[in-house]
């Protein structure tokens, strides 16, 4: 059979398929004037969409404050890590310093550097206490003999 167009009020355009043969299809050309139309204003269904874009927009807001408190929380919780960490690293550096301290004040070591350097112990009467507990006299510094000592 050979393919053929016929005009019926329309257009008559065979199609070639492998399995059923040929198999018209109609196509009707039909013109439609839309430019009158007036889409009509239903104010249910614009309160409907006010109420559901109002529920939308107050669900994000509750997401988005979540998120701010979730995040939030965590920053806050990675300082505080961070502060108990620096607070830690302080306090084992304050021992060391304690440690170092108690090792520099120790009258043995202070006393075989002063020999080293020459110094020797003081004379009877050379040392005068200023924080003398029992006594409660006050102390009050006292000009003693200046030595001038010429430059050269």
């Amino acid at each position: 059979m050979a393919a053929r167009a016929m005009n019926i009020t329309g257009m008559i355009t065979p199609v070639r398929r492998a399995s059923a043969g040929i198999t018209p299809e109609f196509y009707f050309e039909k013109a439609i004037d839309n430019s009158r139309v007036v889409r009509a204003v239903d104010p249910r269904r614009a309160r409907e969409m006010r109420m559901f874009s109002g529920s939308v927009l107050a669900l994000f807001f509750l997401l988005m404050f979540y998120a701010l408190q979730h995040f939030s929380a965590l920053q806050y919780g990675y300082k505080i890590e961070a502060q108990k960490s620096e607070r830690d690293r302080l306090v084992e550096r304050s021992k060391s310093l304690q440690a170092e301290e108690a090792g520099l004040r120790d009258p043995g070591r202070i006393d075989v550097m002063a020999r080293q350097m020459g110094l020797e112990s003081p004379r009877p009467g050379q040392v005068v206490r200023l924080d003398s507990e029992g006594s409660s006299t006050q102390v009050i510094a006292q000009l003693g003999t200046i030595a001038v000592i010429p430059a050269q």
